[in-house]
């Protein structure tokens, strides 16, 4: 079974780049027969803050890296507006792979490579993580409410190792889609800030930073 089988692999990868060359030779999803390349991940791995997007899209897949077009521009937007850019934070999506035509990758794709993000979360091992978008949220938090009702709520997010931060908001996709939703973003943007400046992890030791 792929899903066990990605379990196993992942549990396997005693680093990022071991997890990375484990990905690369993964045959049990079938988005890798469609894609150009994988993508892993982009910034900066021994950052306080790590954003998780739903899967690449065309540009991502040409370029091998996460959130490069219209969307990744606006997230550098968004990051740049609390201080941040990509040397300051991880960026990474459930799927690493394209799903033709940018489709919404199945629930049994998304839970084929959950254990590989998951495994990924906690090598980064980062103090704050950030879903951007209900797939990512539903996927990582395992709850099913929509992104609109999540979107702002603190949760806890257990890693495996330790106990994080974690905040659901919308995708820089559907802001581009729904200018509005830029003041809801905003706010939840400052909490981010917010837990960057406090440590945002009481329950450990959390990176410095």
């Amino acid at each position: 079974m792929a899903e066990m089988a990605a379990r196993d692999m992942a549990h396997a990868a005693a680093s990022l780049e071991d997890l990375r060359a484990i990905m690369e030779v993964f045959d049990g999803c079938p988005l890798k027969r469609t894609a150009t390349r994988m993508v892993f991940a982009d910034g900066n791995p021994d950052a306080r803050i790590m954003f998780v997007g739903e899967a690449p899209g065309r540009d991502e897949d040409e370029q091998g890296l996460p959130f490069v077009g219209r969307s990744g521009r606006l997230l550098d937007l968004m990051l740049g507006a609390i201080g941040l850019d990509r040397t300051s934070a991880y960026i990474a999506n459930v799927i690493p792979w394209r799903p033709p035509g940018n489709r919404t990758p199945t629930p049994q794709e998304t839970a084929i490579c959950l254990p590989f993000i998951r495994r990924q979360i906690q090598l980064a091992d980062p103090d704050i993580l950030v879903c951007l978008g209900g797939p990512s949220a539903q996927a990582l938090l395992a709850v099913s409410e929509g992104i609109t009702k999540m979107r702002g709520r603190l949760v806890d997010y257990d890693t495996g190792t330790r106990v994080i931060r974690a905040l659901p908001t919308f995708h820089p996709a559907y802001l581009l889609r729904t200018p509005l939703g830029k003041r809801l973003v905003w706010r939840d943007l400052l909490a981010v800030e917010a837990l960057l400046a406090q440590g945002a992890s009481p329950q450990s030791g959390g990176k410095s930073g």
